[in-house]
């Protein structure tokens, strides 16, 4: 698991693309790149990385279901994702 300081910088981040997107997208339908420049560098979407929801994983994310693989695998097997059955044939 991720340690919880990394998680909250993620989730802070977030955060900031979510507040800053308009604003970001006004400055640059205006073609302003200083104003652009003056905004916090976490609000753009570039810096936002795919983490695993529950355990903060980077690596192997699937982004249908929004957990890392290994999650994915154990929650499977369990039965606690709908419609998700271990192939056979």
């Amino acid at each position: 698991m991720a340690k919880e300081s990394i998680k909250a910088r993620s989730r802070k981040r977030e955060q900031l693309v979510e507040k800053y997107a308009a604003k970001r997208a006004a400055l640059k339908e205006a073609g302003d790149y200083q104003g652009l420049a003056l905004l916090p560098r976490n609000s753009s979407p570039v810096r936002l990385h795919n983490r695993c929801m529950i355990t903060g994983r980077p690596r192997g994310y699937m982004r249908q279901f929004g957990i890392s693989r290994v999650l994915f695998r154990k929650m499977a097997l369990e039965g606690k994702i709908a419609g998700v059955t271990k192939a056979s044939w």
